[in-house]
């Protein structure tokens, strides 16, 4: 019997798949979708498990040496910076994660986020509702036609932000390193090969490149003070991109004019936070792949890569550390 836990019950279309093995055993920690990382609940489980479904749950060295029967992760994200793949790829245990399953979710929070900032949706909410009625005051709202806005970051999901910038009627700017100049003005966008000397050209610039060691902190105080005083930062990827004190003091001082960020360096966040104070940022709570729609496909795929591994049939293209499959297959 292959021992599986859910840090989080899945979608019930995907939860039918797995309980329909017999060769599988589920343990379910939550029913919750949504909620803080079970870190404590997944450590008094891992031990027996042999593969395991996370979110946002840490699985480093220390969690991994507590593991000696685990032989795959599926991560119900496309994110795996909360997971330490080089020890899991000398243990043996490869991580799948489900490529393809968010991208329209969160490229459409992206827009949302740039849109609640253009037209100062916050605001004009809590005007309607107080009975002062479209109140002009403090920043002024703006079209998002004209304007340029860098995409930094052309995977599956900075791709399809690109897109919907283009048919907003913005001038768009992409800048991954990853991809050809020639594909980026194939696309009908701006290469923007140098990012430092694209920062002051653009209006809004949104983030959609992976956590690493090159862009942990990469939104500095320095990146910060290059961009126009009207300019916008949208980050739907991961906080720790942003230096959270470097853009809380641009932010004040108007530096900058607003920011729109779905997730943060810590998540929940410290109450103290002088984000969460500031009126010119649009905040939402990680939650860019929570659309319904969005956690099926996630469920569906996060289900298969599992059930794939069980059955040696898992897709490489899912995987963050192929080359274990040669010697670990089942």
């Amino acid at each position: 019997m292959f021992k599986i836990v859910l840090c989080r019950a899945l979608h019930p279309t995907a939860m039918a798949l797995l309980e329909a093995r017999k060769d599988i055993a589920l343990t379910v920690l939550t029913t919750e979708f949504r909620g803080p990382p079970l870190q404590q609940e997944l450590a008094a489980h891992i031990g027996e498990a042999d593969g395991i479904m996370v979110g946002l749950e840490r699985v480093d060295a220390a969690l991994l040496a507590t593991a000696p029967r685990l032989r795959v992760i599926s991560r119900f994200g496309v994110g795996f910076d909360t997971i330490d793949i080089p020890t899991a790829t000398r243990q043996g245990v490869l991580v799948g994660v489900v490529n393809g399953a968010n991208d329209l979710s969160v490229a459409e929070h992206a827009m949302m986020l740039m849109l609640a900032t253009a037209r100062r949706t916050l605001e004009m909410d809590a005007s309607a509702r107080a009975g002062t009625w479209m109140v002009q005051t403090g920043r002024r709202m703006h079209e998002l036609a004209g304007l340029r806005v860098l995409v930094v970051g052309y995977g599956r999901i900075g791709t399809r932000v690109a897109r919907l910038c283009a048919a907003f009627g913005m001038e768009v700017m992409v800048h991954d390193p990853a991809f050809p100049t020639p594909r980026i003005a194939a696309d009908g966008h701006i290469p923007a090969p140098d990012l430092i000397a694209a920062v002051p050209e653009a209006d809004v610039i949104t983030l959609h490149c992976p956590l690493n060691d090159v862009t942990r902190g990469m939104v500095d105080a320095a990146f910060l003070a290059r961009m126009k005083p009207t300019a916008w930062l949208i980050n739907t990827a991961r906080g720790p991109i942003v230096d959270e004190a470097a853009l809380a003091a641009a932010l004040a001082a108007g530096t900058i004019e607003a920011a729109g960020l779905d997730v943060l360096v810590r998540e929940p966040p410290d109450p103290a936070n002088p984000l969460l104070k500031l009126p010119n940022v649009v905040l939402s709570p990680h939650n860019a792949a929570a659309a319904q729609e969005c956690y099926a496909k996630m469920s569906r795929r996060a289900a298969a890569n599992l059930i794939d591994f069980v059955d040696g049939t898992i897709d490489p293209g899912y995987t963050v550390n192929p080359e274990v499959l040669k010697r670990n297959a089942p």
